[in-house]
């Protein structure tokens, strides 16, 4: 199983500190930002110290290198030229920056029609992405299923596949499906994931389907709200989410979790990964109810299985 979260890439280990942070929570595959998320500033290629990382990952068979790309990325902006010209301009030095990092994945927003309509944005996500990906590209851009909050593109399979369709390299895209976005969008994730598959398998198709970002949710199905929970502790809870981990339609892709980190109660500005603690519930098929209390202590991930 493939199973992981989104660590961090920062000075000065950079990707071999990423990696070592993967093999730290006992992943299997993990997922980055390049930089910050809430900008478009990188370092050049050559200070990420990809080589050291790539070296750790093969001894210690970590696979599937997910990239994450900006939020602020918004190619469905009609409204403002500049927004879509510099989206291109930065999503296409982003492929070079995941091609030399080995990523089979760049996670994508989809965007939003800022007012212009979603059948406006959609054309120009396409163009976007006709006018980005190549032919001698490794990495895919894979399309997030969104929420629907505000007036984001992607809250269903229909505009996803409407985007999909028309883009030119149809071996360069695929899709990411959120669990906490798709049921936050109505979707049924917790009561009849089996149908909601069924449903992205008829309208988009399965062949498409190549990250999973596995994320409970603190609002309740069909609020339009993105607001992620730890796993079993929100409202997609942890039998469905162990269901979606374990599906066999699903063993080869990437699971990566996106979930809250736990703030210490006593001084706020600390705050404690779940990560370690989620991939061993998940390991083992079993709820750990005192999750909260073996984050916040920093017990072993593996202890409430002795």
């Amino acid at each position: 199983m493939l199973l992981g979260a989104h660590v961090s890439m920062k000075a000065p280990k950079m990707f071999l500190g990423s990696v070592e942070t993967a093999l730290n929570y006992h992943a299997t595959t993990f997922m980055i930002y390049t930089g910050a998320p809430q900008n478009t500033r990188r370092k050049p290629i050559e200070a990420l110290k990809i080589s050291d990382g790539q070296r750790l990952m093969k001894a210690n068979h970590l696979d599937s290198l997910v990239i994450h790309a900006p939020y602020i990325v918004n190619l469905g902006n009609t409204i403002k030229p500049d927004s879509f010209q510099f989206g291109v301009r930065f999503l296409k030095e982003e492929v070079q920056r995941a091609d030399a990092l080995g990523a089979s994945e760049i996670v994508l927003h989809p965007g939003a029609h800022v007012g212009a309509g979603s059948k406006v944005a959609i054309e120009q996500i396409a163009k976007g992405l006709n006018q980005i990906l190549t032919e001698d590209q490794h990495v895919q851009i894979a399309i997030e299923t969104m929420a629907g909050k505000g007036t984001e593109v992607g809250k269903t399979f229909e505009e996803i596949n409407e985007i999909i369709k028309r883009v030119e390299l149809q071996d360069k895209i695929s899709v990411c499906f959120d669990t906490c976005h798709t049921s936050d969008a109505g979707y049924h994730i917790r009561d009849d994931f089996d149908g909601v598959l069924n449903e992205f398998d008829h309208v988009i198709g399965l062949d498409y389907l190549k990250v999973i970002h596995l994320n409970d949710a603190k609002n309740p199905q069909g609020s339009h709200k993105d607001r992620h929970a730890d796993i079993g502790l929100g409202t997609i809870g942890f039998e469905a989410l162990n269901y979606i981990a374990h599906h066999s339609k699903l063993t080869a892709v990437p699971k990566i979790m996106e979930t809250p980190w736990v703030p210490d109660p006593e001084n706020a500005k600390k705050k404690y990964a779940p990560y370690g603690y989620e991939i061993a519930m998940l390991n083992a098929q079993q709820f750990n109810p005192n999750l909260t209390a073996d984050i916040l202590s920093q017990k072993a991930f593996d202890y409430f299985l002795k």
